[in-house]
């Protein structure tokens, strides 16, 4: 049964080889607001960012090759994930390519807001629907308080 409101929404955070630093980066500028998420990530990149903000608990999963794809996977299919940030390397082949198709076709199937680039996972941050509140057409992100 879905868990519909967490005491945290539960946000995925996956980056190929490629994009890992990238990731990394993000996660840096984000910290604060990344906190407010109760974060899973594929084991090397969730190693990555622990390395790099160990002030933010994330629950690792398998690599994403071994089977962390599919866990994150299955989170979205049982309603235990509400947002996926996937920093994708479009040039490199993957060889579980079978395995992140699945992962974004999840997303897409039971509409999980994701972001598969930095600039569209910087304004998925800023989504009322990622935070769990209501929106409208007029209301779609959260303005930060200056």
């Amino acid at each position: 049964m879905p868990d519909t409101h967490p005491a945290k929404p539960a946000l995925a955070l996956v980056a190929h080889d490629a994009r890992k630093e990238e990731m990394v980066a993000f996660a840096r500028v984000h910290e604060d607001k990344l906190g407010s998420f109760r974060l899973v990530a594929t084991g090397t990149t969730g190693g990555r960012i622990l390395e790099a903000c160990p002030g933010l608990t994330i629950e690792r999963l398998k690599s994403g090759p071994l089977g962390g794809d599919q866990q994150i996977g299955a989170m979205i299919a049982e309603g235990r994930l509400q947002g996926l940030i996937f920093l994708v390397d479009p040039l490199s082949p993957m060889p579980h390519d079978v395995d992140v198709k699945a992962l974004m076709r999840l997303a897409l199937v039971y509409n999980i807001p994701m972001a598969l680039n930095r600039a569209t996972a910087d304004i998925l941050l800023r989504s009322a629907r990622l935070a769990g509140l209501p929106t409208t057409s007029t209301t779609p992100e959260i303005i930060p308080q200056a």
